[in-house]
């Protein structure tokens, strides 16, 4: 039984977390995060991208390592621009793009860096 001011895990949705020093950890999928972020979640999602930059919808991005698509043969490789991508509401990790060859591409931030 959880305790009200104790918040369910992020990642797996699991009610089973408790506190430990400054972080919450969730026993079920070993997520850690940090009490401050649980405390904050009410307020606007800031994305950053693999420098620390913000992030916003509109913005261009350089692909900073060769990636695999799922669904696609084609790799997309470093250094592809992405152009005008769209941030995926409620999630801090993965934008949406397209590029010039693959079309409905959701990636990770920690793959990017602001153009």
């Amino acid at each position: 039984m959880t305790q009200p001011d104790i918040p369910a895990c992020p990642l797996c949705g699991m009610e089973n977390t408790y506190p430990d020093g400054d972080h919450f950890i969730c026993p079920d999928c070993a997520h850690e995060w940090p009490q401050i972020a649980a405390q904050t979640e009410d307020a606007d999602i800031v994305v950053r991208d693999v420098n620390g930059n913000q992030l916003n919808s509109g913005d261009s991005v350089v692909v900073i390592k060769d990636l695999k698509v799922k669904g696609s043969s084609i790799p997309l490789k470093q250094g592809t621009m992405i152009r005008n991508i769209r941030l995926v509401e409620g999630d801090a990790e993965h934008i949406e793009g397209n590029s010039d060859k693959i079309k409905g591409l959701v990636l990770k931030v920690c793959f990017l860096k602001k153009a």
